[in-house]
């Protein structure tokens, strides 16, 4: 499998908006966005509020927690109910969360979020935390009130957001390893493809932030090396460096990975750094991937604009959730660009799987997490593997059967 980024775009335009459709794909624009169409498509409304003639008003917003996982869980004055799961950063984010950010939620209109997400940046001057700090809770918080909404509506999460283009949604395995040799690499993804019939693999190369050093002498290079003369010819390869080079490191390793035909390259240099990422970007023909760390629409936008990456990927939870996330799709999509999206926490999958739904340009894979199995009896039909490709959750919200039952014997975190 050797493609190219011209042919990795085209590919995935035509899986994501017309393949799966059965129609063919939109032509390519014939020139670049100016920065007012970005501006004008990342300004239209995202949630549907004409779903509600009633308001919808928040009553109370609490986090709460249950062995390892924490939860929000928002309730109206009507006595419709919603929750969320958050990623692991819900252990120490909590005082943020109940002091500065829930404490805006009760006695607003919830058909409102779009501006309330804005609002809640400015309120008590929360836009000095900008960053994982605060846009995880916005998006704990999102992710519960668009649960809420969904049930009163009877509508997934992708049909409040969007329409829906796919219910099926292939996937990549990940390796989260830097301390195996290049054998014992090659050896573990072999094992997560046969675990679960996945087409495509993403392993870590270099050191982390690492200012060009290897996690181990010589480990990059050759688990490149090996993981196409192991792996399938029809397995898809995509490389994490996260941020660990220079532009002429990150272009060295990126030439091996032409060499071997991956998908792409994330993150080759220093993530804040896009200026260097996009000497990468113009270097190389394999398509480079970034975004996990941002949280700034201006930004994305600068990359977007710029062709500093060729696949943005916005993390739903750093990046504030899927309202936020769904603004930056809206701009890729005018620059012919697909929008993978990052995610964190075990359950985070579940709302890729609803963002993939309505987005018409993903890209080829989607990042899987290996728990599953440990949500996959929450919703009904339990959640399935087929060919390589996760199934949407069906149910209204985000698909959870019952509330009641998943919260039992939590206790709020105060």
């Amino acid at each position: 499998m050797n493609l190219s980024r011209r042919r990795f775009l085209q590919t995935a335009a035509g899986l994501s908006a017309g393949t799966l459709l059965g129609r063919a794909p939109s032509p390519a624009r014939a020139a670049e966005p100016t920065l007012a169409d970005l501006d004008a498509a990342a300004a239209r409304p995202v949630l549907k509020r004409e779903l509600f003639d009633t308001p919808v008003v928040i009553d109370s917003l609490r986090l709460l927690k249950k062995g390892s996982d924490h939860f929000v869980h928002v309730r109206s004055k009507d006595g419709a109910e919603g929750i969320a799961l958050t990623n692991e950063r819900g252990a120490y984010l909590y005082p943020i969360f109940n002091k500065l950010v829930a404490p805006y939620f009760p006695g607003k209109d919830a058909r409102d979020l779009e501006e309330h997400i804005w609002e809640v940046y400015r309120f008590r001057s929360n836009y000095k935390l900008q960053g994982i700090a605060l846009w995880c809770p916005v998006a704990w918080i999102e992710f519960a009130i668009l649960d809420m909404l969904g049930r009163i509506a009877g509508k997934s999460i992708g049909e409040l957001l969007g329409t829906i283009v796919r219910r099926d949604v292939p996937f990549y395995v990940a390796s989260g390893n830097r301390d195996t040799t290049p054998e014992e690499e090659v050896e573990y993804l072999g094992k997560l493809l046969e675990e679960t019939g996945g087409k495509a693999v993403k392993f870590r190369v270099g050191g982390r932030m690492s200012r060009n050093a290897d996690s181990m002498p010589g480990r990059t290079e050759k688990l490149i090396t090996l993981s196409r003369k192991v792996l399938d010819d029809d397995i898809a390869i995509h490389a994490d460096s996260n941020s660990s080079y220079d532009p002429p490191e990150a272009v060295r390793f990126g030439r091996l990975l032409e060499d071997i035909g991956a998908v792409y390259f994330e993150e080759p240099c220093p993530f804040d750094h896009l200026e260097d990422t996009k000497v990468v970007t113009d270097t190389l023909t394999i398509p480079v991937a970034g975004g996990e760390q941002e949280y700034s629409e201006r930004r994305f936008r600068w990359a977007i604009a710029n062709r500093g990456v060729d696949i943005v990927q916005p993390d739903l939870q750093y990046y504030g959730g899927l309202i936020r996330s769904t603004r930056v799709a809206r701009m890729a999509q005018l620059a012919g660009m697909p929008t993978t999206v990052h995610i964190s926490g075990g359950f985070g999958f579940i709302y890729m799987l609803h963002f993939a739904s309505f987005t018409p340009e993903i890209g080829l894979y989607q990042e899987y997490k290996r728990n599953i199995q440990r949500y996959r009896d929450w919703f009904e039909p339990a959640l399935t593997i087929n060919n390589g490709a996760l199934r949407v959750p069906d149910g209204p919200g985000v698909g959870i059967r019952n509330v009641a039952s998943v919260l039992d014997g939590a206790e709020e975190v105060k």
